[in-house]
């Protein structure tokens, strides 16, 4: 019977502890329409990008965004496809968590796998169990790193694997160990011949969705993982002695930084309460300049005409003065003064 071996930690406690307050801050923010949906897009470039790059595809982030808005690039055929499923795998992650799927079951887990292998491998090993051994080699010098368990025990570990993703609340495991527990699981078993690391990430990306750990699906913890791929890999790899303390700890720590990262840069466009309280609670959409202006106003702390060009280098004065009345309508921002020396600052 799977029963994961692991301390909770004060590193865990601790780096819980961050997760949880920089979550409730992004929960609370009051961004807007166009701001949301520029995270989410963020995100999910970045989550392609490095999903896929961390195992070696070859495109960079700009190329990997390029592919996701349907441009043609110079890359090869199998690097185009892995970043196209990677966000097709996404589109199946946030679908089931729409649903609120309450069991993570073995079609789900091979769904995802058909998902992110689509035109890479053969229909035959496309969502299947692996029928062959095969082991995990250093890439510098072919040294065997895993080996990771026989073919015939792969449908029997992963019943026993999933019996504990579904037998166990939230209450009783933490969806952010939860995840980081799947992550490994996975990985250790190994149950398909290609595609393992990505559907793991994938699904450990499931579990906090499910777990109310999604903060507006505006992180990549796949990125963390790809600045320093080393690191991930030894943290894997150290967790083969069937103790997870160390992965656990390096697994929350990523989850800590990503969300800390979000809570910064959601708290730098939002002003936390401010807006929320200015707005009565309503969203209002506002357009690309009319964001830079008001990104432009809670850096700087106010905005002058002379300004205008160290803003925008391509728009009019008239026409940013048209955007700046808009703002000062919809009550966001104010003018000081009533010269060409006027600021323009948060109401």
């Amino acid at each position: 019977m799977f029963d994961p071996k692991y301390t909770i930690t004060n590193t865990l406690l601790r780096n819980i502890g961050k997760i949880e307050g920089a979550r409730e801050v992004i929960a609370d923010a009051p961004l807007l329409p166009l701001w949301e949906k520029r995270f989410r897009e963020d995100a999910i470039i970045r989550q392609s990008h490095h999903g896929t790059h961390i195992e070696g595809n070859k495109l960079n982030l700009s190329e990997a965004k390029d592919v996701l808005l349907g441009r043609d690039i110079l890359g090869h055929a199998r690097d185009v496809q892995e970043v196209i499923n990677y966000r097709r795998v996404l589109e199946v992650i946030e679908d089931e968590t729409e649903r609120e799927v309450e069991r993570v079951s073995e079609a789900l887990i091979k769904k995802l796998h058909r998902v992110v292998v689509h035109k890479i491998l053969p229909e035959d090993q496309s969502g299947e169990y692996r029928t062959k051994q095969v082991v995990i080699r250093n890439s510098e010098n072919g040294e065997i790193t895993f080996r990771p368990p026989a073919p015939l025990e792969v449908p029997f570990l992963m019943r026993e694997f999933l019996y504990w993703i579904n037998k166990y609340s939230d209450e009783e495991i933490h969806p952010i160990l939860k995840a980081g527990i799947v992550h490994h699981e996975l990985v250790r078993i190994h149950p398909f011949i290609d595609g393992n690391g990505r559907v793991s990430r994938a699904l450990a990306t499931l579990i906090l969705f499910l777990g109310k750990y999604d903060i507006r699906r505006f992180f990549s913890l796949e990125e963390f993982y790809d600045k320093d791929a080393y690191s991930y890999y030894e943290n894997l790899h150290k967790a083969s002695d069937g103790d997870l303390t160390s992965w656990l700890e390096y697994f929350v720590r990523g989850v800590s930084i990503e969300f800390e990262r979000v809570k910064l840069n959601v708290l730098r466009l939002s002003k936390d309460t401010y807006l929320k309280q200015k707005l009565g609670g309503k969203q209002v959409f506002l357009t690309d300049r009319q964001t830079k202006i008001i990104e432009y106003i809670q850096s700087i702390g106010y905005l002058q005409n002379q300004s205008f060009n160290s803003v925008f280098d391509d728009v009019s004065e008239d026409t940013v003065l048209r955007d700046v009345k808009d703002l000062i309508e919809k009550g966001i921002i104010k003018k000081i003064g009533k010269t060409k020396a006027a600021r323009y600052v948060m109401v």
